[in-house]
């Protein structure tokens, strides 16, 4: 018999008040990465204006090793312009296909870095491949604020959760705010399916039951995504959905599809998936809660990649 989910039902309630009241329903802004398929949000109380930036996006051209801010550039402007105050930095996890912008937007904006507890191990799977030494810490100190399971937290007025949904990497986070479901890295667009759980500490089977635990929450959640790949056939980029249209339309995972036909498919696909173009920059720097590699004596940073590793 499974245990009583208090966290997934606490998520579920504040969905509801928010649903019933707009007064507890964030603002979301949203800002597309087309380079690296990315989507960050500004998410808002409209009372207060204080603010929360999920998922921000460094530049980085990986020819020439450098990095740039118009991504970046363009959340700060829409912040300032809304005369928004910024209170939180949260990732959903560790990317590994884009580098984050938050120390950047910390110094420009303010506000605490967070990130979920189990970035720890993810910390040590990809420390230890990087050989990255004793003196990279692996117990998420990097980060301001380290959330757990079920965790409330405040923005303004409004209400927050934290759930952990694993599957896709260890530490995978999804952020409940209001009515708004941030999913990160479990589920895309219904047309386009499921995220890949084939990395370090990823698993398919774990995947599924988080995806069905986000998927228990009442049916006109609004869920926003943290990528899109514009399915064949769509010609226009999209990143927010409902859980009743991820019930009905997700082609991985809909209703009536089983754990184990979804863990079959998921791997099946899984093995003829090349590695994410920026994986190696991207996971050194978001490990580091998006700072660059120390300088080196010649005071340059460096990114290792690891010759037949992986």
């Amino acid at each position: 018999m499974a245990r009583p989910d208090n966290a997934l039902r606490a998520a579920s309630d504040q969905i509801t008040r928010a649903q019933n009241d707009k007064a507890l329903r964030p603002e979301v802004a949203s800002f597309f990465d087309e380079t690296t398929n990315t989507v960050s949000y500004v998410v808002s109380d409209p009372a207060s204006k204080e603010a929360a930036i999920i998922d921000s996006v460094l530049d980085y051209e990986a020819a020439s090793g450098r990095t740039s801010h118009s991504s970046a550039d363009r959340l700060v402007e829409y912040i300032n312009t809304n005369s928004l105050k910024v209170t939180w930095h949260i990732e959903t996890h560790a990317h590994a296909d884009h580098l984050s912008a938050a120390p950047y937007l910390q110094k420009k904006l303010g506000g605490k870095l967070a990130i979920g507890r189990e970035i720890t191990r993810v910390q040590d799977v990809f420390g230890k491949l990087f050989n990255a030494g004793t003196d990279f810490e692996r117990d998420g100190s990097q980060f301001d604020h380290l959330f757990v399971d079920g965790e409330t937290f405040g923005l303004g007025e409004l209400e927050g959760i934290a759930l952990h949904v694993p599957g896709h990497t260890p530490a995978d986070m999804a952020f409940i705010i209001g009515d708004a479901a941030f999913v990160g890295d479990t589920v895309f667009m219904p047309d386009y399916g499921t995220a890949r759980a084939d990395f370090p500490g990823g698993d398919a089977r774990q995947l599924f039951q988080s995806i069905w635990r986000l998927l228990s929450l009442p049916d006109t959640t609004r869920i926003f995504l943290c990528h899109d790949y514009k399915a064949p056939g769509r010609e226009e980029f999209s990143w927010e959905t409902t859980v009743k249209q991820q019930r009905e339309e997700n082609v991985h995972i809909k209703d009536g599809v089983s754990e184990d036909d979804f863990v079959k498919m998921r791997t099946s696909r899984d093995a003829g998936l090349s590695m994410p173009q920026l994986i190696m920059p991207s996971i050194q720097v978001n490990i580091r809660g998006g700072h660059l590699p120390e300088p080196e004596d010649n005071g340059v940073s460096y990114i290792k990649i690891p010759v037949n590793a992986v």
